[in-house]
C-alpha cells in the first residue's frame, strides 16, 4: 500500500525585501530634527530631574540660621515685626 500527498508542499523559500524596506548605505550623512514642543519637555525634564537629586533640607543654611538664632544682637524688635509681617502676608 502506498499513501500519497493530498496537498504538496514547497519548501519555505526566504522572501526578498521590497525596495522600499532597503536601507541606502550610500545616502551620507543621516540627521534628525526636535521640534520645540520636544525642546521645552526634555528642559523641563531636565529640570525636574535636577530639582529630584537635590536634597530636602539645605543643612548650611539651616546652620546658618541657628547661628543668627543663637546670637542674641540678632533677634530685635525690627526682625520680629519684619518676620510677623510676613507670616500675615502668606496667611492673606
Amino acid at each position: 500500500m502506498t499513501i500519497d500527498r493530498l496537498n504538496p508542499l514547497e519548501p519555505i523559500q526566504p522572501k526578498k525585501p521590497s525596495g522600499a524596506a532597503r536601507v541606502d548605505r550610500n545616502s551620507g550623512s543621516d540627521s534628525v530634527s526636535l521640534s520645540s514642543e520636544a525642546v521645552v519637555k526634555a528642559e523641563l525634564f531636565k529640570a525636574l530631574e535636577l530639582a529630584k537629586a537635590a536634597p530636602d533640607i539645605r543643612m548650611d543654611r539651616v546652620a546658618e540660621l541657628k547661628a543668627k538664632i543663637d546670637d542674641p544682637d540678632y533677634i530685635n524688635d525690627a526682625i520680629l515685626n519684619a518676620t510677623a509681617d510676613r507670616i500675615l502676608d502668606q496667611l492673606l
